[in-house]
C-alpha cells in the first residue's frame, strides 16, 4: 500500500466515524459509507456528525457517500456496523471487492442464531478475503479528538497487520498486534455482557467489592469460552480483553454499562421500558447476550454471570433473585 491509501469505511456511526478520521489523520484517503441520510447529510453540509459524535469537526477530505459500489476501489475496508447487520452487508459487498482486498472487522458481537463470531460470518461469504479484527478500550469521542488511545489489531496475515498499521495507526492511536482473532473477539464481545453485569451492580448499589469480583469472575468465563472455541486466554490479557473490560465496566459512557445501571435502579415491572427507550446509540451486549448463553451451552462451557444477565434481560427472573444465585454458588479453586 502506498502512503496515500484508500480507505474505506462501512458504516458512519460514532466508532466508524472516528476511524475515517483516524486514517485521514495517518494521511490516508477515507471514504465513509453510509445509508443514514441525515448523516450524509450532516457531514456534508456541516461536517459534523452531528446524530453521532456532535460538535466534532470532519476534514472536508474525508468524502461520505450512500454508493456501496465505490468501496470496491479502496486499498482497505473496515467494517464498522452492528453486528447483526454485518452477514446483510457482506453479501452485498461480495459482488463488489476484489478478493485479495483486505477487511478490517471493527465489529463486536456475535451472530444471533447462527453463533458464528463476525470473522466467522464475513469467511462463510468472503473466503478469499484476508481479514483483521480491530478491537480494544475505544471510546470514539476520545480517539476522534486526538486523545491518547490504543488497540489490538488480531490477523493471521502479518503484512496485513503492518500495512493496516502504517496506514490507520499514528503518535496518538497506537496499534498493537497478535495472532488471535478469535479471542480477541470474544474480548470485545462479552465486555459487552459483563459491562451489563457491573452496571446492574453498581445501579444495585451492592458495593465496589461486588463490582472488582463480578469483573474478576466475568473475566474468568471469558477466557473459559475463549479456550473452548480455541483462542488463546493470554490475549485477554490485552487491550481486547482486560483493557476493553476495564474501560467498559467502570464508566456512564460505556452505553452497555449505563444500561447495566438502569437496570439495577429498577423496580419490578420496567424491564421492558427501560429496553425499550434505550437511546444513544446500540446496546450491542443486549443482543450478545443471548448469543453467548447459548454458545456457551453448545461448547460445555460455564458462565453463570452471562447466564445471569441473560435471565434478567429475558424477565425470566428478576434482578434480586438473579443476584443471590449467584452468591449462592459453591465455593472452589480460584483457578
Amino acid at each position: 500500500m502506498a502512503h496515500e491509501t484508500r480507505i474505506g469505511v462501512i458504516g458512519a456511526g460514532a466508532w466508524g466515524t472516528a476511524l475515517a478520521m483516524l486514517a485521514n489523520r495517518a494521511g490516508s484517503t477515507a471514504t465513509l459509507w453510509t445509508r443514514n441520510v441525515q448523516v450524509i447529510e450532516s457531514i456534508t453540509q456541516r461536517r459534523e456528525n452531528i446524530q453521532y459524535l456532535p460538535d466534532i469537526f470532519i476534514d472536508p477530505a474525508i468524502a461520505v457517500t450512500d454508493d456501496l459500489q465505490q468501496m470496491g476501489n479502496c486499498d482497505a475496508l473496515i467494517i464498522s456496523i452492528p453486528a447483526q447487520s454485518l452477514r446483510t452487508v457482506a453479501i452485498s459487498l461480495s459482488d463488489i471487492v476484489p478478493s485479495n482486498l483486505p477487511l478490517i472487522l471493527a465489529t463486536k458481537g456475535i451472530e444471533r442464531g447462527s453463533l458464528m463470531l463476525m470473522s466467522e460470518v464475513v469467511q462463510s461469504i468472503l473466503p478469499h478475503n484476508p481479514y483483521a479484527i480491530l478491537s480494544g478500550p475505544n471510546f470514539a469521542r476520545e480517539a476522534a479528538e486526538g486523545k491518547p488511545t490504543a488497540a489490538a489489531l488480531a490477523t493471521h496475515h502479518a503484512a496485513i497487520a503492518e500495512k493496516i498499521t502504517f496506514c490507520l495507526g499514528g503518535k496518538f492511536f497506537r496499534l498493537y498486534s497478535n495472532d488471535d482473532p478469535i479471542g480477541t473477539q470474544l474480548g470485545g464481545a462479552l465486555k459487552n455482557v459483563l459491562a451489563i453485569a457491573a452496571g446492574i451492580v453498581e445501579g444495585r448499589g451492592l458495593g465496589e467489592n461486588a463490582r472488582a469480583a463480578l469483573i474478576t469472575r466475568g473475566m474468568a468465563e471469558i477466557m473459559r469460552l475463549a479456550r473452548a472455541k480455541g483462542g488463546q486466554e493470554e490475549t485477554l490479557m490485552g487491550l481486547s480483553g482486560i483493557g476493553d473490560i476495564l474501560l467498559s465496566c467502570s464508566s456512564q459512557k460505556s452505553r452497555n454499562y449505563a444500561l447495566g445501571v438502569r437496570l439495577g435502579q429498577s423496580q419490578p415491572g420496567q424491564l421492558t421500558g427501560i429496553l425499550a427507550n434505550r437511546t444513544g446509540g446500540l446496546t450491542e451486549g443486549v443482543a450478545t447476550a443471548e448469543s453467548v448463553n447459548q454458545l456457551a451451552r453448545k461448547l460445555g462451557v460455564t458462565m453463570p454471570i452471562a447466564f445471569a444477565v441473560v435471565d434478567i434481560l429475558s424477565g425470566s427472573t428478576d434482578i434480586d433473585h438473579a443476584i443471590g444465585k449467584l452468591l449462592e454458588r459453591p465455593l472452589g479453586a480460584e483457578l
